[in-house]
């Protein structure tokens, strides 16, 4: 299994060709995007070639708008190494440039499907699209494929609580700081990663130690207190994540801190992953540093007893 980082001029290595092909975001890796994999896994046994899932880095809209571009829910390697948990042989990663996305859906067909990847099947949802200005759908792409020989499988969406599952529902629900819907829409606790850079070093002196999670570059949840697990090179801790501002102290600028249960050691500079396992309150001001560390008592429980620690 690997990822390929390719100029979409270019033809991937010979081991990711005359297989089957998912293409698309994969923003997140939900529950659709599952069922998508295990679909294109059957499928890359059916034509005895790899499974494939294509995708593209910047994300087109960074390009094309880049005013409407929100953070996504997974780093590139992230994501790669999620669709290859479900099923993928390989990810290509095709370079995005404006030339790519000027290409026409008959154009992409023809010199990215088959020309590059040399597909013999195709799986996609129902509301893929493709080519300039998303130009092509299923019906134009299922008359391309008859004519070039190649199978195609549709795969209806995943649903979840009578809607689908999608990236869009997963942003909404860690906006607003239900970790646990998006839980269930991702099929897995939500990561957040970044490095440990230096904070205000309050929360050593109140006797709870914190890490400063900085260069993130995914959505970060909403406002609030949750129970995490905090992932240090090999081994998870079950931690309490504080997410916004620090009102207490007058503090306006949004932060993520984090406290490790149990953890002894220096973390500045090192990287940090946690995952987001419940949400415990809302984040407020208080009256004293006295009541601040009561409360902070009380969260440090509640996230060992959400973590099963």
């Amino acid at each position: 299994m690997a990822l390929h980082l390719v100029d979409w001029r270019e033809s991937p290595p010979a081991s990711c060709r005359g297989g089957a092909v998912a293409i698309g975001n994969f923003d997140g890796v939900h529950r659709g995007h599952a069922s998508l994999m295990m679909t294109l896994r059957g499928q890359a046994q059916a034509v005895r070639g790899p499974a494939v899932a294509l995708t593209f880095d910047p994300h087109p809209l960074e390009l094309l708008r880049p005013a409407h571009l929100q953070p996504p829910l997974t780093t590139l390697a992230e994501r790669a190494r999620l669709l290859q948990q479900l099923g993928a042989d390989h990810v290509v990663v095709l370079q995005t440039d404006r030339d790519l996305l000027a290409l026409s859906a008959d154009q992409f067909f023809a010199q990215v499907i088959l020309e590059r990847l040399g597909a013999r099947s195709l799986v996609e949802g129902v509301n893929f699209g493709y080519g300039h200005n998303r130009e092509g759908n299923v019906e134009r792409l299922a008359e391309q494929c008859r004519a070039a020989g190649l199978s195609l499988v549709v795969v209806t969406p995943a649903m979840l609580d009578g809607s689908e599952a999608s990236s869009s529902r997963v942003r909404a629900a860690l906006v607003a700081g239900d970790v646990g819907a998006a839980t269930q829409l991702l099929g897995r606790l939500y990561r957040l990663q970044g490095t440990v850079g230096v904070g205000q070093r309050r929360g050593k002196t109140l006797g709870f130690p914190t890490a400063n999670l900085t260069a993130t570059t995914t959505l970060i949840p909403g406002d609030g207190v949750y129970a995490v697990l905090a992932h240090v090179k090999d081994k998870a801790w079950p931690a309490a994540a504080n997410v916004g501002p620090n009102p207490t102290f007058g503090e306006q600028e949004r932060k993520v801190e984090v406290h490790l249960l149990g953890y002894e050691g220096d973390l500045y500079g090192q990287n940090l992953a946690i995952d987001f396992v419940q949400r415990l309150r809302d984040t407020r001001p208080f009256g004293s540093v006295a009541e601040l560390t009561v409360q902070l008592r009380m969260d440090v429980e509640q996230a060992r007893r959400a973590t099963g620690s």
